[in-house]
């Protein structure tokens, strides 16, 4: 879940390799999982789809009980948001959600009124941004 992320989790991240169009999602669903790799496209076992993964750089260790690394792996559920917007998280995220906006290499990523989806902060409306209709 991202609040339980650690930034000395995430600190050897190299990069975010995004599958799809991040400007088109309120939110993304992010953990960390152990893979064997460092680098290239994890396998998904999970229902839904990824949307994204980090990859590391080639200082970060592997584990020494179990020789995998620590992860971001970016991902959805088929009843998020972005397929069922008047569904159940119509006004609310994820407790893993994040608005992927907010995320980089190394960067834990937060909440916003978006990824909530709240009502737009004085800062969305100054800006022009508006939060897609329902």
């Amino acid at each position: 879940m991202s609040s339980l992320i650690d930034p000395s989790q995430i600190a050897h991240e190299q990069d975010l390799i995004w599958l799809e169009d991040i400007d088109a999602l309120d939110y993304v669903r992010q953990s960390l999982d152990r893979l064997p790799t460092r680098r290239g496209r994890p396998a998904y076992h999970r229902d839904g789809r990824m949307v994204g993964y980090a990859t590391l750089s080639a200082d970060a260790r592997a584990s020494r009980a179990s020789g995998t690394f620590l992860r971001r792996v970016f991902w959805l559920l088929p009843h998020d948001r972005d397929q069922r917007p008047d569904g159940l998280y119509a006004s609310a995220a994820p407790s893993e959600a994040v608005d992927p906006r907010t995320l980089g290499a190394g960067t834990k990523g937060y909440k916003t009124e978006r990824s909530e989806g709240g009502p737009p902060s004085d800062a969305m409306r100054e800006l022009g941004i508006e939060l897609p209709k329902s």
